[in-house]
């Protein structure tokens, strides 16, 4: 098989005890696992049976060690890494909600070597080598206007020679700080009209297209839970309109009914054909999975778009769009029982959540 080549930020991911708040855990002990949604569409690619290839810049230390390590005992290729004795390892936090209560994540990612790596400081020849597709997010342009510049040329270089490239749209308000007088979602607007026209697949959540592209859902109030899947056909098709190169738009809805409850499924649009496939369809209807006692739902989106970029590179087991989106939904829903950002679900495990409808039943 061919690389799948992710490009981004990995950190250091502390998180609070079962579901614990900060001011409950500390002083004492957080759990520290490694993240990061490029990083994380790497691992579940891997997980899957893919070939996936992580890029991204660390500084060279005992913890970067232990990183890559954990990287490639997952299956990601690593060689491609940049060393750089600037900068430092990225963090972040995550204190899990419950019911009522939202989850938090606190960021502490300033001047980490990602946001300071220079684009001439990736051999692109080489990452792209032997590689078939290229996946980046919103996120990693969102953290300095050094890493917006050098985001913008790896999809550039990615197009140049022949991948398919696919782009999260990933709008994180708390990041795109990096101009003076410029509001986060005039940013990220600014900076994404740069990268879309270099991408095939665009990849978002339901509310990524407001954010990021001031296209709206009608009938919709992600904050109350209310999310009017038919209308984000209207979306998909406005994001063609606007960047004629996009192929296909995929958009993930979650109806978040507590922190603990979340209803999830997903919609694949086509632009040569304007047809959407939304994903659970069960008896000729839109149903989404009902996703209760959540474990940890941070990297949902990033398994699901790991899922649908592993099935658009196996047309011989996902022989149309329908497939695909029901592969990428189930893919993702199982990431919502497992602990951290990384998917550790298997092509085999994925189809049996197809088969069985999500019953659960112990596997003996």
């Amino acid at each position: 098989m061919k690389n799948i080549i992710t490009f981004g930020e990995v950190m250091g991911r502390f998180s609070a005890h079962g579901n614990t708040r900060f001011r409950q855990s500390l002083p004492g002990d957080l759990n520290l696992t490694f993240a990061g949604a490029e990083a994380n569409v790497a691992a579940s690619l891997s997980m899957l049976g893919a070939c996936a290839r992580f890029v991204t810049a660390l500084p060279k230390n005992d913890i970067t060690r232990a990183c890559i390590e954990n990287l490639r005992g997952i299956g990601i290729d690593t060689s491609c890494i940049v060393y750089r004795d600037e900068g430092r390892l990225g963090f972040y936090f995550v204190e899990a909600g419950a019911n009522q209560r939202p989850s938090r994540v606190i960021y502490d990612r300033e001047y980490s070597c990602i946001s300071l790596a220079d684009p001439c400081e990736f051999n692109w020849d080489l990452i792209f080598k032997d590689s078939v597709w290229f996946h980046t997010t919103g996120i990693t342009p969102s953290l300095s206007k050094q890493s917006a510049t050098t985001t913008i040329e790896a999809v550039r270089q990615a197009k140049k020679q022949g991948l398919t490239v696919s782009c999260d749209l990933n709008f994180r308000k708390k990041l795109w700080k990096w101009k003076p007088g410029t509001d986060s979602r005039s940013l990220a607007r600014q900076t994404m009209k740069q990268v879309l026209p270099y991408v095939d697949v665009v990849i978002g959540n339901e509310e990524d297209a407001a954010d990021v592209l001031d296209i709206h859902a009608e009938n919709t109030d992600v904050h109350t839970g209310k999310i009017d899947a038919a209308k984000y056909q209207t979306v998909a098709k406005e994001i063609c309109n606007q960047f004629d190169n996009v192929k296909k738009v995929a958009i993930t809805l979650r109806e978040s009914v507590s922190a603990s409850h979340n209803n999830w499924g997903a919609m694949l649009y086509e632009s040569g054909v304007h047809t959407a496939h939304f994903a659970p369809f069960v008896d000729g209807a839109y149903s989404p999975y009902e996703i209760h006692n959540i474990v940890d739902r941070v990297g949902g989106g990033d398994s699901f778009g790991a899922g649908l970029i592993f099935a658009l590179n196996h047309p011989d087991v996902f022989e149309d769009n329908q497939a695909v989106i029901d592969f990428a939904v189930a893919s993702s829903c199982l990431a919502h029982s497992i602990y951290g950002d990384f998917n550790y679900s298997s092509f085999d495990e994925v189809m049996a959540l197809l088969r069985s409808g999500g019953s659960g039943r112990v596997v003996r």
